[in-house]
């Protein structure tokens, strides 16, 4: 969601006036502005309120460019070779491995706040240190409109939505448009191995799943009748829930997929000591309270905490969830050839 016109007011500059600004510069002045400044690729809801908090504690000019979680890769991969930014910040530990793969990220940094994660935030950190959760959210749980679906028919484990009851009843989002989607495809398979994850999916589709593009499409269709049970990311459902959706959300036993927020810094950032600052920043008390605030950002601000002392949002249950940590190096690795294959033989 773009705020841009709100926080320039404020003094957070946004990039559509960037050009004109800087098109009056003389070159060298040019160079000198843009390396006082600290620019983020983001696609989070809160991403611009906390560049404003950032600038007003620290004093550091921030650009924030709010896009979409594919866009800020396909951005951010384009200028691999001549980078104009210092932070990446999105949802998918797998999709930030392949940035790492590829060389892009800085690694072997750790920001002074390091001690202060939980140990399930501890566990979502890259090995090589070269991204760093700020927040952890389902990649999918189960929804359901309790007057429709008794809670008691809810599947507690995957095998369950291969019910009859749940023929032409069970929808998700397409992997190869909805980011939170894809991690929680790859933990089915990483959980039930390729060939059986595979098997699963297509008895899936053979029992009627309905495949849509995004959140909203997909729990649409739930509370217009098209489906009586949905898969999604439950950041999203928590925000309808306390919209007054007639939604009740429910966490499989057999596990749920880890999707973290995640903040890389770029291995050439031209602001580097200020990257360093901001992640710092967001993973403080103080960046935890921007983000943890609904009216920053929306559904979300409904995750949960890997930072210690941090309260989470009420609306968001934080006891009773089996995390299951997809292997972001595995998940990358495979990523291209398992949409392409989820393509293929699921969404047609």
């Amino acid at each position: 969601m773009k705020r841009s016109s709100k926080w320039a007011a404020a003094g957070l500059f946004a990039v559509s006036a960037l050009g004109a600004i800087f098109t009056s510069m003389p070159a060298a002045a040019q160079s000198a502005a843009k390396a006082r400044e600290l620019v983020i690729y983001s696609a989070q809801g809160y991403d611009i309120a906390m560049g404003a908090a950032f600038q007003k504690a620290t004093g550091i000019k921030t650009v924030v460019d709010d896009m979409s979680t594919g866009p800020v890769i396909a951005k951010a991969e384009a200028e691999r070779s001549n980078p104009h930014w210092d932070v990446i910040w999105f949802d998918g530990d797998s999709s930030m491995q392949s940035l790492d793969d590829q060389g892009m990220l800085l690694r072997g940094w750790t920001p002074n706040d390091f001690n202060n994660y939980t140990p399930l935030g501890k566990s979502l950190v890259a090995a090589d240190k070269s991204y760093f959760p700020g927040g952890v959210t389902a990649a999918a749980a189960f929804a359901y409109d309790p007057k429709i679906l008794p809670a008691k028919d809810v599947p507690t484990t995957l095998q369950g939505l291969l019910n009859p009851m749940f023929k032409g009843e069970l929808a998700m989002n397409d992997p190869s448009i909805s980011g939170p989607t894809y991690p929680f495809v790859a933990g089915v398979m990483q959980q039930m191995g390729l060939a059986k994850g595979k098997q699963f999916f297509l008895d899936l589709k053979k029992n009627g799943m309905h495949i849509y593009r995004t959140n909203k499409v997909t729990i649409n269709a739930l509370l217009h009748g098209r489906a009586k049970l949905i898969w999604v990311q439950d950041s999203a459902l928590i925000a309808d829930k306390v919209q007054g959706d007639p939604i009740a959300i429910a966490y499989p036993k057999s596990g749920v997929y880890t999707l973290p927020d995640v903040l890389g810094i770029d291995s050439h950032a031209p602001n580097m000591k200020a990257a360093k600052e901001f992640v710092q920043f967001v993973l403080s008390k103080a960046g935890q309270d921007v983000m943890i605030n609904p009216a920053n950002g929306g559904g979300d601000s409904y995750y949960n905490p890997v930072i210690k002392g941090i309260k989470p949002n009420p609306a968001r249950q934080q006891t009773g969830i089996n995390w299951v940590r997809v292997n972001p190096i595995q998940a990358a690795n495979v990523e291209n050839s398992l949409k392409a294959w989820f393509n293929d033989n699921i969404t047609y």
